[in-house]
């Protein structure tokens, strides 16, 4: 059966419902997981979940983990990248940085200066994934889960042979929060959804046969629905920057409200305290929180693993499982996931990273054809695809230059800040996390 690589599992939250939807199948029972991270202490701890999830059910799945990667590479079917180079600490560096000069993004792993910076981290790491799989997994599929994902998946099929696709929740997440504002149960909505990662729009909402943007409409002339709170991972906010945004331009985008507020110039103003709150936006993350959370985290796993605690078998939507079941037993899917834009979405740029309807069988992912956006969307993904393009050129050149161009074309930035200040902000990043950007010029 085939062998299944996670490089990044010490992530073990994200892991722990990777390990789990795979083995939900039983098709995929007889797999070997291999497990990679550079961090031991936490390698060992999903290593000893994973062994005692599998023990529990009695299951043949073989799972194995190492500090090399280039072990768990060698012979490897599907790998999975969820790697976070430098962690929470460094992010929130860049985070504080760009919050200084009056540009507060409240999360920063896509685009803007966070964003950028992030890829400037990721970028080398997942080529050097990409060229070892080259020499020792040269067939298998890499399913990307590491943030900015237009960016890396980018620099991956434009400098590497890899086979591979970008993993994201944002449309399930969106269809189910759809599904709930329309009172409908989300298995009955059928949709069709393409544009960028994070910033894919919803070009049909069908329920029994009929398009329901018009009742999705009304029920955002009810103010209780307008300010519906959305659930995400840091807490709880209102989902009205998407609300604006879907009155304005007529169609409902996919990332969260908090996220996208972060890739427009409309509600994260220098000096306006009463747009975070009109929008209910987060400013910068907490992290002394977030790293509290996680070691919590850790302490109720240990507890759980060292204790008689039955780990539940249960499924989530997530698609990477989904994928290895449909390639391996050719059983037919079909997902949303980012690839090269090979005249799939016709005006957006050639080349680009879009994410699109996907069909998954025995033959691979085969994106579908999508055409033209309308006007109105394909512009605004343009305005990111813009920052995406030098930043990946400027990254994989190691072009200090390109990395501020890309900066200064993004469109929160462009708003707050002047020519020279962007530059001051940039030479600072370049300063506080120059450990990881070394050879830039």
């Amino acid at each position: 059966m085939a062998k299944i690589v996670i490089i990044g599992a010490g992530s073990h939250i994200f892991a722990r419902h990777l390990i789990t939807d795979i083995v939900t199948y039983s098709d995929l029972r007889d797999s070997t997981i291999t497990m990679m991270d550079i961090s031991k202490e936490r390698l060992d701890l999903i290593t000893d979940f994973s062994k005692k999830l599998v023990n529990q059910q009695k299951f043949s799945t073989k799972i194995q983990s190492t500090l090399d990667r280039r072990e768990a590479l060698d012979g490897a079917d599907y790998v999975i990248s969820a790697i976070r180079v430098g962690g929470f600490k460094v992010s929130q560096g860049d985070r504080e940085i760009a919050a200084k000069y009056g540009v507060n993004e409240g999360v920063g792993d896509t685009i803007g200066p966070g964003g950028v910076f992030y890829g400037t981290r990721h970028i080398p790491v997942l080529l050097d994934i990409c060229h070892d799989m080259e020499e020792l997994c040269p067939n298998a599929w890499l399913m990307n889960y590491t943030n900015p994902m237009a960016i890396l998946c980018w620099a991956v099929n434009d400098y590497t042979h890899v086979k591979n696709v970008g993993l994201c929740h944002s449309v399930q997440n969106t269809a189910s929060q759809l599904a709930d504002y329309l009172d409908i149960p989300q298995e009955d909505l059928s949709y069709w959804v393409a544009g960028i990662n994070h910033m894919a729009w919803f070009l049909k909402l069908i329920y029994h046969g009929e398009d329901v943007y018009p009742l999705l409409k009304e029920k955002f002339n009810d103010p209780e629905i307008y300010s519906k709170p959305e659930a995400i991972v840091q807490g709880i906010y209102a989902d009205i920057a998407r609300a604006e945004i879907f009155k304005a331009f007529g169609y409902y985008v996919t990332e969260s409200s908090n996220h996208v507020s972060e890739y427009l110039p409309y509600f994260r103003k220098k000096d306006r305290p009463d747009l975070f709150e009109k929008f209910k936006v987060r400013q910068l993350p907490n992290f002394p929180a977030k790293q509290k959370r996680s070691q919590e985290q850790d302490i109720g796993l240990k507890g759980q693993i060292n204790s008689d605690h039955q780990f539940p078998v249960i499924r989530t939507d997530e698609y990477c499982a989904q994928i290895i079941h449909s390639i391996e037993t050719g059983i037919p899917l079909r997902i949303n996931a980012n690839v090269k834009n090979n005249n799939l979405i016709t005006n957006l740029p050639k080349g680009c990273c879009v994410e699109v309807p996907c069909l998954v069988d025995k033959e691979g992912i085969r994106p579908c054809y999508v055409g033209d956006l309308p006007p109105q969307l394909a512009a605004l993904n343009r305005t990111n695809i813009n920052v995406q393009e030098l930043a990946v050129r400027g990254i994989v050149e190691k072009d200090k230059t390109k990395i501020f161009q890309a900066i200064l074309l993004d469109p929160l930035t462009s708003t707050i800040l002047t020519i020279d200040e962007t530059r001051q902000m940039v030479d600072e990043m370049f300063k506080e996390d120059k450990k990881y950007l070394k050879d830039f010029k």
